[in-house]
């Protein structure tokens, strides 16, 4: 869809990156306050022109559901951020930034730590073009790191060579990217996320089998499958709870915790009157080094 993105001479963001800034962006225009994230310099970000909340992925079965996943595991992030720099963290890595605004929204919090953005080099290049045309700087404690996956780079040897001391406590998020890579590739990012620094954290997303949703949930999940494979993206991991706990465990890590969304409704929509709650399908592991 042409109308979705700005595109540059040779770069362009990412199609999931633009829909989790446009979802962020819809939750605060179409859900009541009290906003679980407010988040719209995305929109600015994303400029997907003026008719976008009647697209396709902003209309489609599940959508309430699915903004309030996305906000809520984005606000969920940035609370796990702020305790562990009041505990000592220096570093915060965000693995798939996408158009992550969490620099420009929070810059009293951000501005703390060394904030490394990890992603693909046409994405960070365009969005490096959109913070500078919308008037935002690159501060010196924000670092974008290009990384071309495709490619074979290591995300972790560009990370270093950005700056980034593994010495460090660190905060690694990665959100909504586990089911689009490999067991063996997040497998090896549990690992090396687990040779960090005592006192690091994971935050990781992950989504749960088909099996272990209820039908009208599975249906959601279906079609956002179907979607993601039609746009060359097809989910390729599912996990259960057990097996993401035991597979953090045996990549090292001391400690691993699940989320559910239950969790994160209590925490952040128990007083709602509007239903809005994320739904099961989207699960969170925080593991400790």
């Amino acid at each position: 869809m042409a109308d979705e993105r700005r595109v540059s001479d040779q770069h362009e963001p990412d199609h999931t990156a633009v829909r989790v800034a446009l979802w962020r962006a819809l939750h605060v225009q179409a859900d009541a306050p009290p906003h679980v994230l407010n988040d719209e310099i995305g929109l600015k970000l994303a400029d997907p022109g003026q008719n976008w909340r009647e697209r396709g992925d902003m209309t489609m079965p599940g959508i309430s559901g699915v903004r309030a996943s996305i906000v809520a595991r984005a606000r969920f992030i940035e609370d796990l951020v702020a305790e562990r720099a009041d505990a000592g963290v220096a570093q915060y890595v965000i693995l798939g930034a996408g158009l992550d605004t969490f620099a420009q929204r929070r810059p009293e919090l951000a501005s703390r730590l060394s904030v490394f953005e990890v992603d693909q080099p046409g994405t960070q290049a365009w969005k490096r073009q959109r913070l500078a045309e919308l008037g935002y700087d690159i501060p010196s404690w924000l670092t974008l790191v290009p990384v071309d996956f495709e490619a074979g780079d290591s995300w972790w040897e560009r990370l270093t060579a950005a700056g980034f001391d593994p010495q460090q406590p660190t905060v690694v998020a990665s959100t909504g990217v586990s089911m689009y890579l490999t067991h063996e590739a997040n497998t090896a990012t549990l690992r090396q996320v687990a040779a960090l620094a005592p006192g690091s954290v994971f935050a990781t997303t992950f989504l749960l089998p088909l099996d272990m949703l209820d039908p009208d949930q599975r249906q959601v999940q279906e079609f956002s499958m179907r979607n993601a494979a039609a746009s060359g993206t097809p989910f390729i991991s599912l996990y259960s709870p057990d097996d993401m706990r035991q597979a953090a465990l045996e990549a090292g890590f001391t400690k691993a915790v699940h989320v559910s969304p239950d969790d994160l409704a209590a925490r952040y929509f128990a007083d709602r009157h509007d239903g809005l709650r994320p739904p099961r399908a989207e699960q969170f592991l925080v593991a400790e080094v």
